[in-house]
């Protein structure tokens, strides 16, 4: 069976029913690999600054989605403070996959089974195009940042913080 690489996944067939232009770009995703952000700067062979991972945390008893390149970790403080919440802790992963009907290491923002509110780091705006995961390990999808706010309905803010020492 030959791989879908437009309307392959919900998030997919979400851009494209509203319009939204975006590259599909497969790679090939190494079984046993769980960096996955950085397995695919790597294999499409872009800046890692540009390409971002999808976080799931528990902000105050609500789920909320938070976008972060794959260089940086998430600041779950900042989090909570860009959604009004007193405090944030990571999702389970378990319950990250059952709300938004995706795998873990394949998780999009876009196509989501529900809809959570959602904050990209506000380094995205640095760039004309970034990459998210497209619905399923090893694809993912090149976008416009204000695309993706605006098809996700996320608020930028600075949610990041650098892990380089």
């Amino acid at each position: 069976m030959a791989k879908k690489t437009s309307a392959g996944t919900p998030a997919t067939a979400a851009l494209t029913s509203l319009g939204v232009p975006f590259t599909a770009r497969a790679y090939e995703h190494k079984p046993g690999s769980t960096g996955y952000g950085r397995e695919a700067a790597e294999a499409l062979g872009v800046d890692g600054d540009r390409v971002f991972k999808t976080l799931l945390a528990d902000a105050d008893g609500t789920l909320v989605v938070a976008v972060v390149p794959v260089t940086g970790q998430l600041d779950l403080k900042a989090l909570a403070a860009a959604v009004g919440a007193k405090r944030a802790v990571m999702a389970d992963p378990a319950l990250a996959e059952r709300k938004t009907g995706y795998v873990v290491g394949g998780i999009s923002p876009i196509g989501q089974r529900a809809r959570l509110r959602t904050v990209l780091d506000a380094s995205a705006a640095d760039f004309d195009t970034i990459f998210v995961s497209g619905g399923r390990r090893g694809f993912d999808i090149e976008l416009a940042p204000e695309d993706l706010v605006a098809v996700t309905g996320a608020t930028l803010a600075t949610v990041a913080r650098s892990t380089a020492h």
